[in-house]
Protein backbone atom coordinates (compact mmCIF):
# COMPACT_ATOMS: atom_id res chain seq x y z
CA UNK A 1 0.00 0.00 0.00
CA UNK A 2 1.07 3.53 -0.73
CA UNK A 3 1.98 5.48 2.42
CA UNK A 4 0.14 8.80 2.38
CA UNK A 5 0.86 11.85 4.54
CA UNK A 6 -2.05 14.28 4.69
CA UNK A 7 -1.31 17.95 5.32
CA UNK A 8 -4.37 20.17 5.69
CA UNK A 9 -4.75 23.87 6.46
CA UNK A 10 -1.11 24.90 6.12
CA UNK A 11 -2.27 28.51 5.83
CA UNK A 12 1.04 29.86 4.58
CA UNK A 13 3.01 29.03 7.74
CA UNK A 14 6.37 27.97 6.34
CA UNK A 15 8.14 26.91 9.59
CA UNK A 16 5.27 24.58 10.46
CA UNK A 17 5.23 23.14 6.95
CA UNK A 18 8.96 22.47 7.06
CA UNK A 19 8.63 20.68 10.40
CA UNK A 20 5.94 18.37 9.04
CA UNK A 21 7.75 17.67 5.78
CA UNK A 22 10.81 16.62 7.77
CA UNK A 23 8.69 14.14 9.73
CA UNK A 24 6.85 12.91 6.62
CA UNK A 25 9.91 12.40 4.43
CA UNK A 26 9.33 8.65 4.14
CA UNK A 27 5.76 8.99 2.88
CA UNK A 28 5.25 7.96 -0.74
CA UNK A 29 2.58 10.61 -1.37
CA UNK A 30 1.82 13.91 0.33
CA UNK A 31 -1.79 15.00 -0.01
CA UNK A 32 -2.34 18.73 0.50
CA UNK A 33 -5.92 18.86 1.74
CA UNK A 34 -6.72 22.50 1.08
CA UNK A 35 -6.31 25.97 2.61
CA UNK A 36 -2.70 25.92 1.59
CA UNK A 37 -1.49 29.49 1.13
CA UNK A 38 -3.78 31.93 2.93
CA UNK A 39 -1.45 33.16 5.64
CA UNK A 40 1.72 35.17 6.31
CA UNK A 41 4.06 33.34 3.86
CA UNK A 42 1.93 32.37 0.86
CA UNK A 43 4.49 32.61 -1.93
CA UNK A 44 7.22 30.75 -0.06
CA UNK A 45 4.81 28.02 1.02
CA UNK A 46 3.61 27.36 -2.52
CA UNK A 47 7.18 27.30 -3.82
CA UNK A 48 8.22 24.66 -1.28
CA UNK A 49 5.21 22.51 -2.10
CA UNK A 50 5.62 22.88 -5.86
CA UNK A 51 9.20 21.64 -5.48
CA UNK A 52 7.82 18.31 -4.22
CA UNK A 53 6.83 17.55 -7.80
CA UNK A 54 4.67 14.51 -8.47
CA UNK A 55 4.98 13.40 -4.85
CA UNK A 56 2.45 16.08 -3.90
CA UNK A 57 -1.25 15.61 -4.62
CA UNK A 58 -3.16 18.87 -4.35
CA UNK A 59 -6.74 19.49 -3.20
CA UNK A 60 -8.33 22.93 -3.21
CA UNK A 61 -9.90 24.36 -0.06
CA UNK A 62 -12.27 27.26 0.41
CA UNK A 63 -9.44 29.63 1.33
CA UNK A 64 -7.58 28.71 -1.86
CA UNK A 65 -10.71 29.40 -3.91
CA UNK A 66 -11.12 32.73 -2.15
CA UNK A 67 -7.48 33.69 -2.80
CA UNK A 68 -7.99 33.10 -6.51
CA UNK A 69 -11.13 35.23 -6.54
CA UNK A 70 -9.40 38.02 -4.62
CA UNK A 71 -6.36 37.92 -6.91
CA UNK A 72 -8.62 38.11 -9.96
CA UNK A 73 -10.82 40.83 -8.51
CA UNK A 74 -13.98 38.71 -8.54
CA UNK A 75 -14.41 38.24 -4.79
CA UNK A 76 -17.46 40.26 -3.74
CA UNK A 77 -17.97 39.25 -0.10
CA UNK A 78 -16.44 40.49 3.11
CA UNK A 79 -12.98 38.89 3.49
CA UNK A 80 -12.97 36.12 6.11
CA UNK A 81 -9.91 37.64 7.78
CA UNK A 82 -7.32 40.38 7.30
CA UNK A 83 -4.51 38.22 5.99
CA UNK A 84 -6.34 36.76 2.97
CA UNK A 85 -6.53 39.94 0.81
CA UNK A 86 -2.89 40.62 1.54
CA UNK A 87 -1.88 37.05 0.67
CA UNK A 88 -3.83 37.22 -2.60
CA UNK A 89 -1.87 40.32 -3.61
CA UNK A 90 1.43 38.52 -3.04
CA UNK A 91 0.77 35.55 -5.30
CA UNK A 92 2.49 35.36 -8.66
CA UNK A 93 0.25 34.78 -11.70
CA UNK A 94 1.49 31.18 -12.00
CA UNK A 95 0.53 30.53 -8.38
CA UNK A 96 -2.95 31.95 -8.92
CA UNK A 97 -3.37 29.63 -11.90
CA UNK A 98 -2.09 26.68 -9.87
CA UNK A 99 -4.66 27.21 -7.14
CA UNK A 100 -7.44 27.87 -9.64
CA UNK A 101 -6.89 24.53 -11.34
CA UNK A 102 -6.90 22.31 -8.27
CA UNK A 103 -9.56 19.61 -7.82
CA UNK A 104 -11.90 19.62 -4.83
CA UNK A 105 -11.53 15.88 -4.23
CA UNK A 106 -8.90 13.24 -4.99
CA UNK A 107 -9.24 9.47 -4.61
CA UNK A 108 -6.30 7.17 -3.88
CA UNK A 109 -7.29 3.52 -3.59
CA UNK A 110 -10.43 3.38 -1.44
CA UNK A 111 -9.71 6.72 0.28
CA UNK A 112 -11.22 10.03 -0.77
CA UNK A 113 -9.44 13.24 0.19
CA UNK A 114 -11.24 16.57 0.40
CA UNK A 115 -11.00 19.82 2.32
CA UNK A 116 -14.27 20.09 4.26
CA UNK A 117 -16.63 17.41 2.90
CA UNK A 118 -16.76 15.55 -0.41
CA UNK A 119 -19.58 17.78 -1.63
CA UNK A 120 -18.62 21.23 -0.33
CA UNK A 121 -15.33 23.00 0.45
CA UNK A 122 -16.61 24.86 3.51
CA UNK A 123 -19.29 22.60 4.96
CA UNK A 124 -18.80 22.06 8.68
CA UNK A 125 -19.02 18.60 10.25
CA UNK A 126 -17.48 17.86 13.64
CA UNK A 127 -16.16 14.86 15.51
CA UNK A 128 -19.33 14.73 17.61
CA UNK A 129 -21.80 15.44 14.79
CA UNK A 130 -24.55 12.77 14.82
CA UNK A 131 -24.53 9.87 12.38
CA UNK A 132 -27.61 11.33 10.68
CA UNK A 133 -25.62 14.48 9.82
CA UNK A 134 -22.69 12.48 8.47
CA UNK A 135 -25.07 10.29 6.44
CA UNK A 136 -26.51 13.38 4.79
CA UNK A 137 -23.05 14.71 4.00
CA UNK A 138 -21.99 11.37 2.50
CA UNK A 139 -25.20 10.83 0.52
CA UNK A 140 -24.27 9.72 -2.99
CA UNK A 141 -20.68 8.87 -2.13
CA UNK A 142 -19.59 5.71 -4.02
CA UNK A 143 -19.82 2.58 -1.90
CA UNK A 144 -16.20 1.67 -2.64
CA UNK A 145 -14.98 4.77 -0.78
CA UNK A 146 -14.17 3.33 2.63
CA UNK A 147 -12.14 6.21 4.09
CA UNK A 148 -12.79 9.95 3.87
CA UNK A 149 -9.95 12.29 4.87
CA UNK A 150 -10.56 16.00 5.37
CA UNK A 151 -9.40 19.10 7.24
CA UNK A 152 -11.12 22.51 7.49
CA UNK A 153 -11.92 22.55 11.23
CA UNK A 154 -8.22 22.45 12.26
CA UNK A 155 -8.89 19.70 14.84
CA UNK A 156 -7.68 16.13 14.25
CA UNK A 157 -9.88 13.10 14.83
CA UNK A 158 -10.66 9.64 13.53
CA UNK A 159 -14.07 7.98 13.90
CA UNK A 160 -16.29 5.37 12.28
CA UNK A 161 -19.39 6.45 10.41
CA UNK A 162 -21.58 3.57 9.18
CA UNK A 163 -18.66 1.30 8.24
CA UNK A 164 -16.57 4.17 6.85
CA UNK A 165 -13.53 5.65 8.55
CA UNK A 166 -13.55 9.45 8.71
CA UNK A 167 -10.24 11.17 9.40
CA UNK A 168 -9.58 14.84 10.01
CA UNK A 169 -5.89 15.62 9.59
CA UNK A 170 -6.08 18.76 11.73
CA UNK A 171 -4.03 21.78 10.69
CA UNK A 172 -0.37 22.27 9.94
CA UNK A 173 -0.33 26.05 10.30
CA UNK A 174 -3.19 26.91 12.66
CA UNK A 175 -3.85 23.91 14.92
CA UNK A 176 -6.70 23.98 17.42
CA UNK A 177 -6.98 21.83 20.52
CA UNK A 178 -3.26 21.41 21.18
CA UNK A 179 -0.11 23.23 20.05
CA UNK A 180 2.08 21.95 17.25
CA UNK A 181 1.41 21.19 13.57
CA UNK A 182 -1.01 18.28 13.21
CA UNK A 183 -1.28 15.92 10.23
CA UNK A 184 -2.24 12.35 9.38
CA UNK A 185 -0.35 9.34 8.08
CA UNK A 186 -2.15 6.53 6.25
CA UNK A 187 -0.30 3.21 6.07
CA UNK A 188 -1.12 -0.45 5.55
CA UNK A 189 -1.53 -0.68 9.33
CA UNK A 190 -4.15 2.08 9.53
CA UNK A 191 -4.24 5.78 10.29
CA UNK A 192 -1.95 7.66 12.65
CA UNK A 193 -2.79 11.16 13.84
CA UNK A 194 0.58 12.86 14.12
CA UNK A 195 1.85 16.09 15.64
CA UNK A 196 5.26 17.54 14.77
CA UNK A 197 7.52 19.39 17.18
CA UNK A 198 7.82 23.11 16.53
CA UNK A 199 9.58 25.84 18.48
CA UNK A 200 6.67 28.26 18.40
CA UNK A 201 8.68 31.26 19.61
CA UNK A 202 11.39 30.70 16.99
CA UNK A 203 8.79 30.18 14.28
CA UNK A 204 6.99 33.37 15.31
CA UNK A 205 10.25 35.34 15.27
CA UNK A 206 11.06 34.02 11.81
CA UNK A 207 7.68 34.97 10.40
CA UNK A 208 7.97 38.46 11.88
CA UNK A 209 11.41 38.81 10.25
CA UNK A 210 10.62 37.30 6.87
CA UNK A 211 6.97 38.10 6.16
CA UNK A 212 5.87 41.53 4.97
CA UNK A 213 2.30 41.08 6.17
CA UNK A 214 1.54 44.27 8.16
CA UNK A 215 -0.38 42.38 10.84
CA UNK A 216 2.16 39.60 11.27
CA UNK A 217 2.96 40.28 14.93
CA UNK A 218 -0.69 40.04 15.95
CA UNK A 219 -1.13 37.00 13.71
CA UNK A 220 1.69 34.99 15.28
CA UNK A 221 0.53 36.00 18.76
CA UNK A 222 -2.91 34.54 18.05
CA UNK A 223 -2.03 31.42 16.08
CA UNK A 224 1.55 30.44 16.97
CA UNK A 225 2.17 31.72 20.47
CA UNK A 226 -1.25 30.60 21.72
CA UNK A 227 -3.70 27.85 20.79
CA UNK A 228 -7.48 27.83 20.75
CA UNK A 229 -8.78 24.93 22.81
CA UNK A 230 -10.95 22.22 21.30
CA UNK A 231 -13.82 23.45 23.48
CA UNK A 232 -13.51 27.00 22.15
CA UNK A 233 -13.31 25.82 18.56
CA UNK A 234 -16.22 23.40 18.84
CA UNK A 235 -18.43 26.05 20.43
CA UNK A 236 -17.57 28.47 17.63
CA UNK A 237 -18.16 25.92 14.87
CA UNK A 238 -21.25 24.16 16.21
CA UNK A 239 -23.87 26.61 14.86
CA UNK A 240 -22.43 26.09 11.36
CA UNK A 241 -22.30 22.30 11.79
CA UNK A 242 -25.97 21.81 12.54
CA UNK A 243 -27.20 22.52 9.05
Amino acid sequence: MTTVAVLADIHGVLPALEAVLADAQDADVIVLAGDIASGPQPVETLDVLTALGDRAVWVRGNADRELVEMARGTYDAKPPDEVSPWAAEQLRPDQVELLAGLPTTVTIGDALFCHATPRDDEEMVLVDSPISRWSTVFNGLPADVRTVVCGHTHMPFARQVDRRLVVNAGSVGMPYGAPGPSWALLTADGVQLRRSALDAAAAADRIVRESTYPGREAWVAEYLLSTYSDTEALEAFRPRAEG
